[in-house]
Order: C-alpha cells, then structure tokens, then sequence
C-alpha cells in the first residue's frame, strides 16, 4: 500500500509541475524561445534533437513526438518537465571547449550524492560488464564521439548542442566497474543542477 501511494504522490507531483511549467510555456513568446534555445520554429512546434533522434516540441500545449512517425511520444513525466523547463528557462549559449564533473557544476556538491546514485553508479553497474555492449550503443545508435578517456570513453549530443560524456571502466579481477559522466560547459547555463541529474538519468534510460 505505501508502494502505491509514493507513486500516486510522485505522479501527482509530476502532473502538477508540468501543468505549473504548460500555464507559463503557452504565454511565451515562441520567437523569444527559439532565439534563447537556438532552436527552429515552424509555427506549431519547435525542432529538438534528444539522443541522436529528431521531436517535435509542440507550441503552445506542450508534447514531445518523435519526428519519425515509427517512434513513440515521449511520456515520461520526468523528461517532459526537463525539456518543458528548458524551454521556459533554459539558455543555449556555444560550448567554450571545457568538461565539468556534476561537483563543477553550480549547487552540484548540494546533489552529488543524489547524482551520483542515480547516474554514475548505475552507469557503472548496468556496463562496467558489457563494455562491448556499451561500445555498439555509443557508436550504432548515438553516433558519439570516442573519447581517450577510460577503457571506454564517449560524447555525445544530448539534445540540441549540448553535449555529455560517458566514462567506463571496466569491472577486472581486483577493482569493481567505475564510471564518471561529464558535461560540456554550456550545460549548466541550459539547466539546473537539479535538472543536470535529471538529464542523466534521462540519457541512461535512453541507452537502457
């Protein structure tokens, strides 16, 4: 019974940000959100690539379909509030070449912890034995780039010009899997902290 009630109150959570984050997205001005988010609008909806695949960011009731009618659209509470957030408050602004771990970002240290469960530790656990998995994946389906970081090391394009990267190393006979995510430098001015982890956790259910 508790089980149920913590998902009935985190899904009633999530349906009350996202209505929070509709009243404020359909009073913008769509012009104004795509000069800001460096994205194409057409009129009915905005131009967002997320995970190496095309949507379509409806304006002014927001939904997030895949530009391929083959895809399903996103539903995920979660994800949609992120890139509803990142529509209402975000800001893409050109990468200037730097990396930075979650503690770099603003408030990071606040969140490490929660991060660092949901992210880093689960990235290691879920690859750190398949790394050849994690390889064909990176490489099949995201089109990343290899990085000469770790024994398996990749960035890739998380949603229109932002960029993370993953890190892996590989469990052996005497250490365990590790694992370290890393963000290019214009992330922390398209999102929060909070929303940083939440992009990770994002991309990990992508690969997933």
């Amino acid at each position: 019974m508790n089980i149920m009630q913590n998902r009935a109150e985190a899904n009633s959570h999530k349906n009350r940000s996202l209505n929070w984050f509709q009243d404020i997205y359909c009073k913008l001005d769509p012009n104004e959100i795509a000069a800001r988010c460096n994205l194409e609008f057409d009129g009915q909806s905005f131009s967002i690539r997320i995970m190496n695949k095309n949507y379509r960011a409806a304006f002014p009731e927001f939904s997030l379909k895949s530009a391929d009618p083959n895809d399903a659209e996103i539903r995920n509470g979660y994800e949609k509030i992120l890139f509803i957030r990142f529509l209402c408050e975000g800001r893409f602004t050109p990468a200037l070449g730097r990396q930075l771990s979650y503690h770099e970002i603003p408030w990071g240290e606040t969140y490490y912890s929660n991060f660092d469960g949901r992210c880093i530790k689960r990235l290691a656990a879920r690859f750190g034995s398949s790394v050849d998995v994690f390889r064909g994946i990176m490489e099949e389906k995201l089109n990343a780039e290899k990085l000469n970081k770790s024994d398996a090391g990749y960035r890739f394009e998380f949603c229109s010009g932002l960029y993370m990267s993953f890190l892996l190393w590989a469990a052996d006979d005497e250490f365990p899997a590790s694992a370290q995510i890393l963000f290019d430098d214009n992330f922390p001015r398209a999102f929060t902290a909070e929303d940083i982890a939440v992009a990770g956790e994002v991309a990990l259910g992508h690969l997933m």
